[in-house]
Protein backbone atom coordinates (compact mmCIF):
# COMPACT_ATOMS: atom_id res chain seq x y z
CA UNK A 1 0.00 0.00 0.00
CA UNK A 2 1.49 3.27 -0.93
CA UNK A 3 -1.20 5.68 -0.03
CA UNK A 4 -0.31 8.11 2.62
CA UNK A 5 -3.18 9.66 5.00
CA UNK A 6 -3.37 12.82 6.15
CA UNK A 7 -5.33 12.22 9.54
CA UNK A 8 -4.19 12.12 12.83
CA UNK A 9 -5.76 7.93 12.63
CA UNK A 10 -3.30 7.61 10.04
CA UNK A 11 -1.43 4.91 11.72
CA UNK A 12 -4.57 3.25 13.24
CA UNK A 13 -5.68 2.86 9.44
CA UNK A 14 -2.82 1.45 8.15
CA UNK A 15 -2.82 -0.77 10.78
CA UNK A 16 -5.92 -2.07 10.11
CA UNK A 17 -5.34 -2.82 6.57
CA UNK A 18 -2.31 -4.54 7.52
CA UNK A 19 -4.21 -6.89 9.33
CA UNK A 20 -7.29 -6.99 6.79
CA UNK A 21 -4.76 -7.64 3.83
CA UNK A 22 -3.07 -10.28 6.49
CA UNK A 23 -6.64 -12.20 6.75
CA UNK A 24 -7.25 -12.68 3.06
CA UNK A 25 -9.34 -9.48 2.49
CA UNK A 26 -9.60 -6.83 -0.31
CA UNK A 27 -6.93 -4.03 0.30
CA UNK A 28 -8.84 -1.81 -2.23
CA UNK A 29 -12.50 -2.06 -0.20
CA UNK A 30 -10.67 -1.11 2.79
CA UNK A 31 -8.50 1.83 1.30
CA UNK A 32 -11.33 3.27 -0.77
CA UNK A 33 -13.16 3.88 2.64
CA UNK A 34 -10.29 4.50 4.77
CA UNK A 35 -9.63 7.24 2.39
CA UNK A 36 -12.96 8.75 2.67
CA UNK A 37 -12.79 9.00 6.39
CA UNK A 38 -9.18 10.31 6.33
CA UNK A 39 -9.91 13.28 3.99
CA UNK A 40 -13.51 13.89 5.88
CA UNK A 41 -11.34 13.69 9.53
CA UNK A 42 -8.70 15.76 8.24
CA UNK A 43 -10.82 18.51 7.33
CA UNK A 44 -13.60 18.04 9.94
CA UNK A 45 -11.39 16.90 12.63
CA UNK A 46 -7.87 17.22 12.04
CA UNK A 47 -7.10 16.85 15.91
CA UNK A 48 -8.69 13.81 16.12
CA UNK A 49 -6.88 10.53 16.98
CA UNK A 50 -9.68 8.19 18.13
CA UNK A 51 -12.79 7.40 17.00
CA UNK A 52 -15.85 9.52 18.84
CA UNK A 53 -19.86 9.38 18.83
CA UNK A 54 -19.09 12.62 16.55
CA UNK A 55 -17.07 11.60 13.85
CA UNK A 56 -19.58 8.44 13.52
CA UNK A 57 -22.88 10.02 13.40
CA UNK A 58 -21.66 13.14 11.14
CA UNK A 59 -19.56 10.77 8.65
CA UNK A 60 -23.36 8.82 8.51
CA UNK A 61 -25.69 11.76 8.14
CA UNK A 62 -22.69 13.09 5.64
CA UNK A 63 -23.57 9.82 3.22
CA UNK A 64 -27.37 9.95 4.29
CA UNK A 65 -27.61 13.29 3.19
CA UNK A 66 -24.94 13.25 -0.11
CA UNK A 67 -24.80 10.02 -1.27
CA UNK A 68 -26.81 6.62 -0.99
CA UNK A 69 -28.27 4.77 2.01
CA UNK A 70 -25.40 2.12 0.72
CA UNK A 71 -22.54 4.84 0.90
CA UNK A 72 -23.93 4.83 4.73
CA UNK A 73 -24.03 1.06 5.58
CA UNK A 74 -20.00 0.45 4.09
CA UNK A 75 -19.15 3.31 6.16
CA UNK A 76 -20.62 2.25 9.19
CA UNK A 77 -18.55 -0.86 8.98
CA UNK A 78 -15.70 0.28 7.93
CA UNK A 79 -15.87 2.86 11.36
CA UNK A 80 -17.06 -0.26 13.28
CA UNK A 81 -13.58 -2.18 12.35
CA UNK A 82 -11.39 0.86 12.82
CA UNK A 83 -12.99 1.28 16.18
CA UNK A 84 -12.78 -2.48 16.91
CA UNK A 85 -8.59 -1.68 15.93
CA UNK A 86 -8.24 0.66 17.95
CA UNK A 87 -10.26 -0.73 21.04
CA UNK A 88 -7.72 -4.20 20.34
CA UNK A 89 -4.24 -1.97 20.73
CA UNK A 90 -5.51 -0.45 23.89
CA UNK A 91 -7.08 2.59 22.81
CA UNK A 92 -10.79 3.98 24.12
CA UNK A 93 -12.86 4.78 21.06
CA UNK A 94 -16.40 4.90 20.39
CA UNK A 95 -17.51 1.64 18.69
CA UNK A 96 -20.52 2.16 16.65
CA UNK A 97 -22.96 -0.53 17.76
CA UNK A 98 -23.48 -4.19 15.11
CA UNK A 99 -27.49 -2.58 14.97
CA UNK A 100 -26.68 0.24 13.37
CA UNK A 101 -26.07 -1.94 10.47
CA UNK A 102 -30.03 -3.92 10.92
CA UNK A 103 -32.66 -3.39 9.16
CA UNK A 104 -33.78 -1.20 5.71
CA UNK A 105 -32.58 1.59 7.14
CA UNK A 106 -30.03 3.37 8.75
CA UNK A 107 -31.11 6.19 11.77
CA UNK A 108 -29.31 8.75 13.18
CA UNK A 109 -30.95 10.15 16.24
CA UNK A 110 -31.10 14.04 16.34
CA UNK A 111 -30.95 15.72 19.73
CA UNK A 112 -33.07 18.98 20.40
CA UNK A 113 -31.33 21.81 21.84
CA UNK A 114 -32.95 23.75 24.89
CA UNK A 115 -33.49 26.30 22.57
CA UNK A 116 -34.75 24.13 19.37
CA UNK A 117 -37.51 22.85 22.05
CA UNK A 118 -38.56 26.27 23.58
CA UNK A 119 -38.97 27.41 19.65
CA UNK A 120 -41.04 24.29 18.73
CA UNK A 121 -43.29 24.42 21.51
CA UNK A 122 -43.56 28.25 20.96
CA UNK A 123 -45.11 27.42 17.16
CA UNK A 124 -47.20 24.78 18.43
CA UNK A 125 -48.66 26.84 20.88
CA UNK A 126 -49.23 29.62 18.40
CA UNK A 127 -50.49 27.54 15.38
CA UNK A 128 -53.43 29.08 14.40
CA UNK A 129 -54.30 26.50 11.25
CA UNK A 130 -57.31 24.54 11.88
CA UNK A 131 -60.00 24.64 15.03
CA UNK A 132 -59.36 25.71 18.28
CA UNK A 133 -59.69 22.68 19.42
CA UNK A 134 -56.87 21.34 16.76
CA UNK A 135 -54.48 24.00 18.31
CA UNK A 136 -54.74 23.07 21.49
CA UNK A 137 -54.59 19.05 20.51
CA UNK A 138 -51.45 19.15 18.93
CA UNK A 139 -49.15 21.40 21.15
CA UNK A 140 -50.94 19.02 23.87
CA UNK A 141 -49.78 15.92 22.00
CA UNK A 142 -46.36 16.68 21.23
CA UNK A 143 -45.76 17.77 25.09
CA UNK A 144 -47.34 14.97 26.26
CA UNK A 145 -44.82 12.61 24.10
CA UNK A 146 -41.63 14.27 25.06
CA UNK A 147 -42.38 14.89 29.00
CA UNK A 148 -43.60 11.70 28.96
CA UNK A 149 -40.67 9.83 27.06
CA UNK A 150 -43.33 8.24 25.27
CA UNK A 151 -43.06 6.58 21.83
CA UNK A 152 -45.22 8.47 19.07
CA UNK A 153 -47.37 5.73 18.77
CA UNK A 154 -47.73 5.71 22.39
CA UNK A 155 -49.15 8.83 22.52
CA UNK A 156 -51.17 8.82 19.11
CA UNK A 157 -52.96 5.54 19.95
CA UNK A 158 -53.67 6.65 23.83
CA UNK A 159 -57.38 5.64 24.60
CA UNK A 160 -59.18 8.08 27.46
CA UNK A 161 -59.78 4.89 29.43
CA UNK A 162 -56.19 4.26 29.88
CA UNK A 163 -55.84 8.37 31.16
CA UNK A 164 -55.89 9.05 34.76
CA UNK A 165 -56.91 12.93 35.04
CA UNK A 166 -57.25 12.81 38.79
CA UNK A 167 -54.30 11.09 39.45
CA UNK A 168 -52.00 11.86 36.42
CA UNK A 169 -51.19 8.12 35.55
CA UNK A 170 -51.23 7.05 31.85
CA UNK A 171 -51.44 3.02 31.68
CA UNK A 172 -49.73 2.24 27.96
CA UNK A 173 -51.07 -1.19 27.22
CA UNK A 174 -49.29 -3.74 25.09
CA UNK A 175 -46.85 -1.73 23.21
CA UNK A 176 -43.63 -2.85 21.40
CA UNK A 177 -42.65 -6.54 22.53
CA UNK A 178 -45.94 -6.77 23.92
CA UNK A 179 -45.28 -4.75 27.13
CA UNK A 180 -47.34 -2.59 29.26
CA UNK A 181 -46.32 0.50 31.96
CA UNK A 182 -47.76 3.15 33.57
CA UNK A 183 -45.98 6.64 33.31
CA UNK A 184 -46.85 9.97 35.39
CA UNK A 185 -47.53 13.15 34.10
CA UNK A 186 -45.48 15.92 35.69
CA UNK A 187 -48.29 18.68 37.40
CA UNK A 188 -47.39 21.06 34.71
CA UNK A 189 -48.44 18.25 31.36
CA UNK A 190 -51.53 17.10 34.12
CA UNK A 191 -53.25 20.27 34.32
CA UNK A 192 -52.42 20.64 30.46
CA UNK A 193 -53.93 17.66 30.35
CA UNK A 194 -57.22 18.39 32.02
CA UNK A 195 -57.57 21.42 30.50
CA UNK A 196 -57.41 19.45 26.81
CA UNK A 197 -59.83 16.88 27.30
CA UNK A 198 -62.11 19.20 28.63
CA UNK A 199 -62.62 20.70 25.04
CA UNK A 200 -62.17 17.26 23.70
CA UNK A 201 -64.85 15.60 25.75
CA UNK A 202 -66.87 18.36 24.30
CA UNK A 203 -66.41 18.24 20.94
CA UNK A 204 -66.16 14.33 21.12
CA UNK A 205 -67.94 12.98 23.67
CA UNK A 206 -68.03 9.33 21.55
CA UNK A 207 -64.04 9.00 20.56
CA UNK A 208 -62.21 6.29 22.63
CA UNK A 209 -58.93 7.81 21.69
CA UNK A 210 -57.34 10.73 23.41
CA UNK A 211 -56.26 12.48 20.61
CA UNK A 212 -59.39 11.92 17.91
CA UNK A 213 -59.44 13.11 14.69
CA UNK A 214 -62.30 15.06 13.43
CA UNK A 215 -64.21 12.36 12.85
CA UNK A 216 -63.21 10.96 15.93
CA UNK A 217 -60.76 7.83 14.68
CA UNK A 218 -57.47 7.54 15.01
CA UNK A 219 -54.71 9.88 13.39
CA UNK A 220 -51.97 8.35 10.89
CA UNK A 221 -48.23 8.67 12.02
CA UNK A 222 -47.41 10.29 8.23
CA UNK A 223 -50.25 13.37 9.61
CA UNK A 224 -48.33 13.49 12.94
CA UNK A 225 -45.28 13.15 11.72
CA UNK A 226 -46.37 16.20 9.01
CA UNK A 227 -47.58 18.61 11.76
CA UNK A 228 -44.40 18.02 13.23
CA UNK A 229 -42.27 18.85 10.60
CA UNK A 230 -44.31 21.62 9.51
CA UNK A 231 -44.01 23.27 13.27
CA UNK A 232 -40.64 22.72 13.46
CA UNK A 233 -39.63 24.14 10.27
CA UNK A 234 -41.86 27.32 10.81
CA UNK A 235 -39.51 27.38 14.06
CA UNK A 236 -36.32 27.81 11.85
CA UNK A 237 -37.24 30.56 9.77
CA UNK A 238 -33.37 31.75 9.65
CA UNK A 239 -32.73 27.85 7.99
CA UNK A 240 -34.18 27.33 4.24
CA UNK A 241 -36.26 24.02 4.73
CA UNK A 242 -33.95 21.91 2.29
CA UNK A 243 -30.81 22.34 5.20
CA UNK A 244 -33.15 21.54 8.18
CA UNK A 245 -31.86 18.35 9.56
CA UNK A 246 -34.25 15.49 9.24
CA UNK A 247 -36.19 15.36 12.61
CA UNK A 248 -38.84 13.20 13.72
CA UNK A 249 -41.56 12.86 16.05
CA UNK A 250 -39.46 9.79 17.62
CA UNK A 251 -36.73 12.57 18.80
CA UNK A 252 -38.61 13.96 21.28
CA UNK A 253 -38.35 10.73 22.84
CA UNK A 254 -34.31 10.54 22.57
CA UNK A 255 -34.64 14.28 24.02
CA UNK A 256 -36.23 12.94 26.83
CA UNK A 257 -33.92 10.17 27.75
CA UNK A 258 -31.00 12.47 27.51
CA UNK A 259 -32.60 14.78 29.78
CA UNK A 260 -33.06 12.67 32.36
CA UNK A 261 -29.37 11.54 32.34
CA UNK A 262 -27.70 14.87 32.09
CA UNK A 263 -29.96 15.61 34.82
CA UNK A 264 -28.91 12.51 36.97
CA UNK A 265 -25.33 13.89 36.28
CA UNK A 266 -25.60 17.54 37.12
CA UNK A 267 -27.40 15.94 40.75
CA UNK A 268 -24.15 13.59 40.76
CA UNK A 269 -26.46 10.96 41.14
CA UNK A 270 -25.24 7.26 40.03
CA UNK A 271 -26.12 6.68 36.54
CA UNK A 272 -26.00 2.77 37.28
CA UNK A 273 -28.23 2.71 39.80
CA UNK A 274 -30.76 4.31 38.15
CA UNK A 275 -30.66 2.57 34.51
CA UNK A 276 -33.30 0.15 35.68
CA UNK A 277 -35.69 3.07 36.70
CA UNK A 278 -35.10 4.27 32.75
CA UNK A 279 -35.76 1.59 31.26
CA UNK A 280 -38.86 0.60 33.00
CA UNK A 281 -40.64 3.82 32.43
CA UNK A 282 -39.45 3.97 29.07
CA UNK A 283 -40.71 0.18 28.06
CA UNK A 284 -37.22 -0.83 27.31
CA UNK A 285 -37.04 -4.52 26.93
CA UNK A 286 -33.24 -4.84 27.67
CA UNK A 287 -31.08 -2.53 29.88
CA UNK A 288 -28.84 -1.60 27.34
CA UNK A 289 -31.12 -0.31 25.39
CA UNK A 290 -31.76 2.21 27.88
CA UNK A 291 -27.72 2.34 28.06
CA UNK A 292 -27.18 3.26 24.91
CA UNK A 293 -28.24 6.52 25.42
CA UNK A 294 -25.98 7.75 27.28
CA UNK A 295 -23.56 7.91 24.55
CA UNK A 296 -26.03 10.40 22.56
CA UNK A 297 -24.81 12.96 25.68
CA UNK A 298 -22.31 15.78 24.84
CA UNK A 299 -19.15 14.89 24.91
CA UNK A 300 -18.26 17.23 27.36
CA UNK A 301 -21.09 15.04 29.30
CA UNK A 302 -20.09 11.29 28.69
CA UNK A 303 -16.40 12.70 30.24
CA UNK A 304 -17.72 12.79 33.45
CA UNK A 305 -17.15 10.60 36.73
CA UNK A 306 -20.83 9.84 37.11
CA UNK A 307 -20.59 7.51 33.78
CA UNK A 308 -18.53 4.20 34.38
CA UNK A 309 -17.89 3.55 30.98
CA UNK A 310 -16.21 -0.48 31.96
CA UNK A 311 -19.60 -1.17 33.34
CA UNK A 312 -21.72 0.46 30.22
CA UNK A 313 -19.16 -0.91 27.53
CA UNK A 314 -20.19 -3.98 28.45
CA UNK A 315 -23.63 -3.88 27.81
CA UNK A 316 -22.95 -2.06 24.40
CA UNK A 317 -22.16 -5.16 22.19
CA UNK A 318 -25.83 -6.52 22.92
CA UNK A 319 -27.70 -3.51 22.91
CA UNK A 320 -30.56 -2.37 19.92
CA UNK A 321 -29.70 0.86 19.81
CA UNK A 322 -32.34 2.17 17.67
CA UNK A 323 -35.21 0.23 20.09
CA UNK A 324 -36.35 3.40 20.87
Amino acid sequence: MNYEFKSEMASDMNGLIEIKVATHHCESTYLDRAKSFDSFCAEHYPDADLVTRSIVLEWIKDALDSHTRNVAYTRVAFIRALAEYQKAIGKDPFIPPSGMLNGKTIFVPYIFTDDELEKFFHEADCNKSGTVFEQMKFCTYFRLTYTCGLRPQESRTLKRINVDLNSGEIRIVNSKWNRSRTVIMSDEMLTLARKYATKRDIKFPESEYFFPTNSGGLHTAAHMAYRFKKFYAASRPDIPKELLPAVRVYDLRHRFATAVLNKWLDEKIDINARLPYLQAYMGHKNISSTAYYIHLLPENLTKSAGVDWKHLNAMIPEVEPWEG
